[in-house]
């Protein structure tokens, strides 16, 4: 039983596990020769956050998705790297827009350099996948364009908020299934589809892919208010520090403006709007945020679509790779609690 990709996924077949390994090297030196630039500076731009490392969530799927077709096929090392380029390059730009300071355990590039360089090493990211893409085919090329529109249409509605009269719990959950879940759709998709499989496997790849996605950042939720910095890697109740929304916040604010409320409830709520760059008012939010019900509810969320991935995958042959992908639902769930 060996260690691979994140959240200490164990595969119990050698056969599985020696395809995963050897697809998930290939991936990162795909990744370290498509960040090369005649220019050393764009270089090591490029190549900042792939030497920070990362879980690689999107490529491990891809190799796992593959194996329900040929996995030594061409396409399905450059379309993981495609995924994964993709990916790092959302990462320069959300760095600008949240103003972070660190991703990766280093500096983020606009704290290394600058707001300029960071979105320019992003759109540098964008061409080196278009590139690849290209050679992909087509069809390749349609179906990223289609996740990268709904990834960007997910952080517009992020940034918008809600309309009149949405509910912004849904509201989230549609900017996450963009977000996040259409880029993890598309990596299990590229992997089954660019191994051979037929349509029937892709889709319901696909449709995996895009509740585990959604899943996976549900647990990053929970994680940033009920972890210590230990399990999670990151300070906890930074997104809560940031005046982020997320799904124990929305959660909270529902049950606040309820008639059923209690005078404890609207407190919290009340304090969550105030200024939680003060250290004082942010351990009081967080600790009121752990003790209470709505924290549950998002735990209780997270399983949802953590099931719901597995339940897709139920049409599919008994295999290794099946249970992987069974395995990985299990671990987001871990994650959560």
């Amino acid at each position: 039983m060996t260690v691979v990709g994140p959240f200490g996924l164990s595969v119990r077949d050698q056969a599985l596990e020696a395809d995963v390994q050897a697809g998930l090297a290939a991936v990162e030196e795909g990744l370290l020769e498509a960040t090369k630039s005649d220019v050393p500076f764009i270089t090591d731009a490029a190549q900042h956050l792939v030497r920070a490392g990362g879980k690689r969530f999107r490529p491990l799927l891809g190799m796992l998705a593959a194996q329900f077709g040929d996995p030594h096929a061409p396409g399905v090392v450059p379309s993981a790297v495609v995924v994964e380029l993709t990916h790092l390059a959302t990462l320069y730009h959300d760095d600008v827009m949240d103003e972070a300071a660190v991703r990766r355990g280093v500096p983020s590039a606009n704290a290394r350099w600058d707001n300029s360089v960071a979105v320019l090493t992003g759109d540098f990211l964008f061409a080196r996948a278009s590139h690849m893409l290209a050679d992909l085919g087509p069809e390749a090329v349609r179906i990223q364009a289609e996740a990268f529109e709904r990834l960007v249409t997910g952080q517009i509605l992020e940034t918008a908020g809600p309309r009149d009269g949405r509910d912004p719990v849904d509201h989230y959950l549609d900017v996450l299934a963009g977000k996040t879940g259409s880029l993890i759709a598309v990596a299990c998709r590229f992997g089954a589809m660019m191994a051979g499989s037929d349509e029937s496997t892709v889709n319901i790849l696909t449709q995996y892919g895009e509740r585990l996605g959604t899943a996976f950042q549900l647990a990053d939720d929970v994680l940033d208010i009920a972890s210590d910095s230990h399990e999670s890697g990151k300070t906890p109740g930074t997104d809560l520090r940031e005046g982020i929304p997320t799904l124990p916040v929305l959660h909270l604010r529902a049950l606040a403006a309820s008639e059923g409320a209690s005078e404890a409830d609207r407190a919290l709520a009340a304090l969550l709007e105030e200024d939680l760059t003060d250290d004082a008012r942010h351990a009081e939010a967080l600790a009121g945020l752990r003790a209470h019900p709505a924290l549950e509810q998002a735990r209780r969320d997270t399983v949802r679509y953590a099931q719901e991935a597995r339940a897709t995958l139920a049409p599919l042959p008994e295999c290794p790779a099946k249970t992987a992908l069974q395995e990985l639902c299990d671990a987001v769930v871990h994650r959560a609690g």
